[in-house]
């Protein structure tokens, strides 16, 4: 692997690519830098979390410098800071690394408009022996740039010279105000629960919540129990989307209750609701605590056969996960466009086969891969810019971004405390030691093709996937390798999968049309006696 990871480092440089820092320059580079700092009005005592500074070429309000910074986006530049006290400066200079521009010696001299940001971490002692530093959900989502607590300053025109020594002090002055939860309704109601399965893991207090939605006429109908379809996916304070359809209230319509999970962890908006080394026993507080909260609130069927699951996205990768987890709770998953059940197409990396993840060795040349596409084709992004972009946003994984989620959910623990990388996150060389790891825990269609004697006669009937053929992440080439193994089982699979030619990411069945599968399925497989009719009004 040493010898592999250095030659290919150097083709790279060879060949005119672009290779960032792997880590923070200990030795400042001379010349110019920005000094940012936050006021005591911000935030009174010290902190410990990330310093940005964005650069703009334009004025817009509703979409400042640190909003307009992506993978594609404008120049952003980061550090940590440690225990920085208010009015003490954070520099950031040319030896920072930023994306997609890698150092501010690269920006032509002119005038700008620049922001700073702070974003505040959290110590967690965790139950593992690990003490790390992340930042803490807020209930937002785990979305640094809008989290309550975290400070920005208003954008600021500056003259900006790469070659001047003179230093250009900002000061992060505004604080990010609460969250406000949108209140419950008669058919939207709320839970929010401390878990002390996570609480006790975290060495932190830790938040579960779920956003239910209840059938026309639930309290009309006192001695009725609906089944209840989890509806997984993003961290959203919003009612599933149904609810505000005429469908939900129209005559003919199956009444069950809607539900989605909120479970924000340090890494994401979404902890992927398995237990994981680097998250903690997300699973297991979601099994004991939080759908039991739901279940025991509301009246459901509270059986399997009415226990339904769907998603789309992560939340098509948690409805399958938790059936293939959890296969005798949940009568059905309908999965909406997943992400990667089967490693060998982790977007289109093969983790297991491949070298490197953002280019392939072409001998004479390497040919950069692609991150996203639109479905004629045209790339809007590549790899290597989304995995340096969060590589700005937060080290050890801390970005709160898709790739970074996916490396502490599936991944071992690093000596650090910190996610071990399924690649090195500068040159993309793909470390085989942790692929295996994922491959043994976390990858879907292994599992079930290792466990199918076992895992056969309970889940045949119970998985149905859906996505486009054109997925904009190429999500489409695991659920074709997921189908081929589930076409040759035995006891044989019956459910479906379906692609949908030319259709891009999240592509799926409509919310009506899977509740009707749904409730076609539950008459189909309910066990004899089972009430298939007092919901049903």
């Amino acid at each position: 692997m040493l010898a592999s990871r250095g030659t290919l480092a150097a083709a790279v440089v060879s060949l005119g690519f672009a290779s960032p820092h792997a880590r923070p320059n200990p030795h400042r580079a001379a010349g110019f830098r920005f000094e940012l700092s936050f006021s005591s009005g911000a935030h009174a005592t010290p902190i410990t979390g990330r310093a940005y500074v964005a650069f703009s070429r334009t004025s817009d309000p509703g979409r400042t410098p640190i909003d307009q910074a992506g993978e594609t986006g404008v120049p952003l530049f980061a550090v940590d800071i440690d225990n920085l006290a208010p009015g003490q400066a954070a520099v950031i200079d040319a030896g920072t690394f930023g994306h997609p521009v890698q150092s501010l010696r690269a920006i032509p001299a002119g005038d700008y408009w620049v922001q700073p940001f702070v974003s505040i971490y959290t110590k967690f002692v965790r139950a593992d022996g690990h003490t790390v530093w992340l930042h803490m959900d807020q209930w937002e989502g785990q979305d640094w740039r809008r989290s309550p607590g975290n400070i920005y300053g208003k954008p600021v025109r500056i003259a900006f010279d790469p070659k001047s020594s003179a230093p250009i002090r900002l000061v992060a002055d505004s604080v990010i105000p609460p969250i406000q939860v949108p209140a419950e309704t008669e058919s939207v109601k709320r839970i929010k629960i401390q878990s002390g399965i996570l609480t006790k893991w975290w060495g932190h207090p830790m938040y579960l919540g779920a956003v239910v939605l209840l059938p026309r006429d639930y309290e009309k109908h006192p001695d009725v129990k609906y089944p209840i379809v989890y509806d997984e996916g993003h961290f959203s304070l919003r009612a599933p989307g149904i609810g505000s359809t005429p469908y939900w209230n129209a005559d003919g319509t199956p009444r069950m209750i809607l539900v989605t999970l909120q479970h924000p962890s340090p890494y994401y908006d979404d902890s992927y609701g398995v237990n994981s080394a680097n998250n903690g026993p997300y699973g297991d507080a979601i099994m004991q605590e939080l759908i039991p909260a739901v279940e025991t609130r509301f009246r459901v069927v509270g059986q399997p056969w009415a226990r339904l699951l769907t998603g789309g996205s992560t939340g098509g990768w948690i409805a399958l996960a938790h059936q293939v987890m959890y296969p005798d709770f949940y009568g059905g998953t309908w999965s909406l466009c997943p992400d990667g059940v089967d490693f060998r197409y982790h977007q289109i990396v093969n983790i297991y086969s491949d070298t490197n993840a953002y280019w392939l060795n072409r001998g004479w040349m390497n040919v950069e891969r692609p991150d996203t596409r639109r479905p004629d084709g045209n790339i809007t992004a590549m790899m290597k810019d989304e995995n340096w972009y969060e590589l700005v946003v937060g080290d050890h994984s801390r970005s709160g971004g898709q790739w970074d989620i996916w490396e502490a959910t599936y991944g071992p623990v690093g000596p650090d405390g910190y996610p071990m990388r399924i690649w090195d996150k500068t040159t993309g060389v793909i470390d085989h030691t942790v692929a295996d790891y994922w491959k043994q825990h976390y990858d879907l269609r292994n599992m079930l093709e290792s466990n199918w004697a076992t895992l056969g006669p309970m889940l045949a009937n119970k998985i149905n996937v859906y996505v486009g053929d054109a997925d904009s992440y190429y999500l489409n080439m695991g659920v074709h390798l997921l189908e081929d193994f589930l076409k040759m089982t035995n006891p044989k699979w019956t459910g479906e999968i379906v692609f949908q030619p030319m259709a891009p990411h999240c592509w799926g069945p409509p919310m009506p049309d899977l509740l009707g599968k749904m409730a076609a399925h539950m008459d189909k497989y309910a066990p004899l006696g089972a009430d298939l009719k007092s919901w049903r009004y």
